[in-house]
């Protein structure tokens, strides 16, 4: 009998060591690691940058079977420090078209030089039939701009600017993309 205690002492730690093993962390291979990290990046990305839909249109296709309708959504980012882009995407719905967009934003970011919440210099840009003219003003001026420029500057986080766009389109896509090479071709001074 007192073989038997003492194998049962002797299965009871090995048990119990076995146990601990499962209740422990198991510590991340190094596949696993940098995709948790870039979770975490995107994530936060997400919650830095402010997303605007500029323009949200139905296209049609028509083909020899009848038409095919999609949604064009354009989309304007920004984190209101000197970081902009565009997005333009079509999807089958309007939700579809407006995250296609908003990946695309995010993807073609620019920097723009910001000094004292204005532009360093005078800049002009064409694309399109649309043509942009962009001047830095003074401190308390505030946005004197239109509506696809305004909105390209309030997420560029440019308070004193004045501008205006001399093309003869309404095209909400190429004032818009005017705008961004304009903010393109200016330079840090």
């Amino acid at each position: 009998m007192p073989e038997e205690k003492e194998t049962k002492i002797n299965k009871k730690p090995s048990v119990a060591k076995a146990m601990e093993d499962k209740e422990k962390p198991k510590e991340p291979s190094f596949a696993f690691a940098p995709a948790k990290t870039f979770a975490f990046k995107k994530a936060m990305e997400d919650k830095e940058f402010e997303t605007k839909l500029l323009d949200l249109a139905r296209v049609v296709r028509v083909t020899g079977g009848g038409k095919r309708l999609r949604f064009r959504a354009l989309i304007v980012a920004g984190n209101k420090t000197g970081k902009v882009g565009i997005g333009v995407a079509k999807g089958l719905d309007v939700p579809q078209a407006i995250e296609k967009a908003t990946k695309l934003a995010k993807k073609h970011l620019i920097e723009v030089p910001i000094i004292n919440d204005t532009i360093p210099h005078e800049v002009s840009a064409k694309f399109g039939a649309a043509k942009v003219l962009l001047k830095p003003q003074r401190k308390g001026r505030g946005l004197v701009a239109g509506g696809t420029v305004r909105l390209i500057c309030t997420l560029a986080g440019i308070k004193n600017i004045s501008s205006k766009v001399l093309g003869t389109t309404k095209n909400k896509i190429n004032n818009a993309k005017a705008t961004i090479e304009a903010f393109k071709k200016l330079k840090r001074i």
